[in-house]
């Protein structure tokens, strides 16, 4: 699952998630809480939220990053 910072060199490559959005790596301390991070791509900068981790949303998927 990609963290912020991934998520923030992903759409500097191409934008991604202008209609979706992306889960993404949440701390633990966050998660401990019951909180969960998302983002997307709206009006030309990156947006990173908080949900409840429980959340389901059908237009919200997850990204992950594969290094070789």
């Amino acid at each position: 699952m990609l963290t912020e910072h991934d998520y923030y060199e992903l759409q500097a490559i191409d934008s991604m998630d202008l209609k979706t959005s992306s889960w993404l790596f949440t701390p633990d301390d966050i998660r401990k809480k019951g909180g969960a991070l998302f983002a997307d791509k709206r009006y030309g900068r990156v947006f990173v939220y908080h949900n409840g981790a429980e959340s389901y949303y059908a237009s919200r998927g997850f990204r992950a990053l594969l290094r070789v």
